[in-house]
């Protein structure tokens, strides 16, 4: 949905291109008190598409007012139908909430991203904040070398974002941690030139400052950097509390799809983790292919579920297990803030060594390891077997 006409670019311009990107832009302006709920009727958030009916079947509760912000969701679209469906089901939840949403198919032929980039412009060059959920994005990279905003915010992209932090901080190329310890091929030497310029535009100078806005642990925070706490409120204050059932719940990764994690190995591991614990549901990542969760299926037993939004607010609305297991993942940082106040055990279980591809970084078990030894409020499995 296109600005209106006429009209000067929002002061605040957010691009998402997954749906945990947008769940934490929209936890970033709760967090700063930029709201717009209106009336039935008013602005926005009764346009096209708006969520009113959305929200009441997802039992939503409504927002207190708050005063307008000017704040324009762009979502860059991606091509994957689950990611895509997310991304509607949120943006309609943003608009309920008083926000503008910009779809863009961003990624529809050849000619999308120079269509996208161009209509973007004018936008970027008007905005005086910009949030962003992923820095290691090449579309979001060329979109920072246009603006000139003296505010720059980057939401969380899930583990990635500690990833990012330590970079920055090093004054490192911007690489995903799963893809460092290769050589760059050759689109990454073309793109190295817009690369470099993107990452000048997150680092804090005198006329820019640069917010991260995160649930991740942050050891390594860079010059002039303000880290910002994401404890989910406006998840907590929206969603639940759930209701509980007896058994467990597992939830899916991507391991093995980003060439991580052996597939034979997971589909084992699955298969025992869920036996010890009594595990019946399987939450499948929106990245897991077809195939995976079919194998996954018919060896484990376990009934896959494709959820529609976020597994936070999934979790946080309930019914979800008294037990959550999960590998290492974001969400062993974030559900146990999303839960909060609520008797769920989030339980994480290792990634054994064994388990890696051959060509896995050499980066990936350390990570791995770092992103279950700082995660707060969970319980660790160092193996599948029973807790």
């Amino acid at each position: 949905m296109s600005p209106r006409a006429g009209t000067a670019g929002p002061p605040t311009l957010a691009f998402v291109e997954s749906p945990v990107q947008l769940l934490n832009v929209l936890e970033w302006a709760h967090a700063h008190a930029l709201g717009t709920r209106q009336a039935p009727g008013a602005g926005p958030a009764s346009e096209p598409g708006a969520s009113s009916g959305l929200a009441a079947s997802y039992g939503v509760r409504p927002s207190a007012g708050a005063s307008g912000t000017g704040l324009t969701l762009v979502v860059l679209s991606p091509n994957d139908p689950m990611t895509r469906g997310q991304l509607r089901r949120m943006a309609e939840l943003a608009r309920d909430e008083g926000h503008e949403v910009r779809w863009e198919e961003a990624r529809g032929g050849t000619a999308a991203p120079f269509r996208t980039v161009g209509g973007l412009a004018p936008l970027l060059r008007a905005a005086r904040r910009v949030v962003l959920g992923d820095p290691f994005s090449r579309y979001v990279q060329l979109l920072l070398t246009i603006t000139r905003a003296p505010d720059v915010v980057v939401v969380d992209d899930g583990t990635a974002t500690m990833e990012f932090v330590s970079q920055l901080a090093r004054g490192e190329r911007l690489v995903r941690w799963h893809r460092k310890g290769g050589r760059p091929g050759p689109r990454d030497l073309v793109f190295a030139p817009v690369s470099a310029k993107a990452r000048r535009r997150l680092t804090p100078t005198a006329g820019r400052r640069v917010e991260v806005f995160s649930s991740m642990p942050i050891d390594e925070t860079p010059d002039g950097v303000t880290v910002t706490a994401n404890a989910f409120a406006w998840t907590r204050s929206r969603f639940g509390p759930p209701r509980l059932t007896k058994g467990a719940d597992l939830v899916g990764t991507s391991l093995v799809e980003t060439g991580v994690v052996d597939g034979d190995r997971y589909l084992e591991a699955v298969r025992s983790l869920a036996a010890a614990h009594g595990a019946t549901r399987y939450f499948a990542h929106r990245r897991e292919s077809s195939d995976k969760l079919h194998a996954l299926a018919a060896e484990t037993g376990l009934e896959i579920v494709r959820p529609d939004l976020p597994l936070e607010l999934i979790a946080r609305r309930g019914p979800i297990g008294r037990t959550i297991l999960s590998f290492p993942s974001t969400v062993v940082h974030t559900l146990p803030l999303a839960l909060a106040g609520t008797d769920v055990r989030v339980a994480v279980c290792d990634i054994d060594p064994s388990w890696l591809t051959e060509t896995a970084s050499p980066r990936a078990q350390g990570f791995l390891s770092g992103v279950t030894g700082t995660a707060r409020d969970v319980h660790r499995l160092s193996s599948v077997a029973p807790a």
